[in-house]
């Protein structure tokens, strides 16, 4: 197994112990969107308790790759998926939380879904 289907099996792991249902094909697409991120311990999770990343989520992925446009919505959304996952647990895979991202706006289409 490469490391890239072992990130995509850790994920997947993680979404079903939180009771996440998801799209394998899908949850794949992000996860190799996110490039060589996903091998360092800082970047491959989000703190949902960070003003800063969770603007830097919004600016970079939610605006820039998704194309949406700014407003509360945006920020609504966050703070849904970040309360899905779980405000207390320390890693918010940023795939995980790309993924559920882009479900909640119907964004499929930008990985070709």
């Amino acid at each position: 197994m490469s490391k890239f289907d072992e990130k995509v099996a850790q994920y997947s792991k993680f979404m079903d112990e939180k009771g996440l249902s998801y799209d394998a094909d899908l949850l794949k697409a992000v996860t190799k969107g996110l490039g060589p991120s996903i091998y360092k311990r800082d970047a491959e999770t989000v703190s949902g308790s960070d003003a800063k990343e969770l603007l830097t989520v919004k600016k970079n992925f939610l605006m820039k790759k998704l194309g949406l446009e700014d407003g509360p919505k945006l920020d609504e959304a966050i703070a849904k998926v970040v309360d899905a996952i779980g405000k207390s647990e320390r890693n918010k895979y940023r795939a995980v939380v790309y993924y559920m991202l882009a479900k909640e706006f119907n964004k499929e289409s930008v990985y070709g879904m």
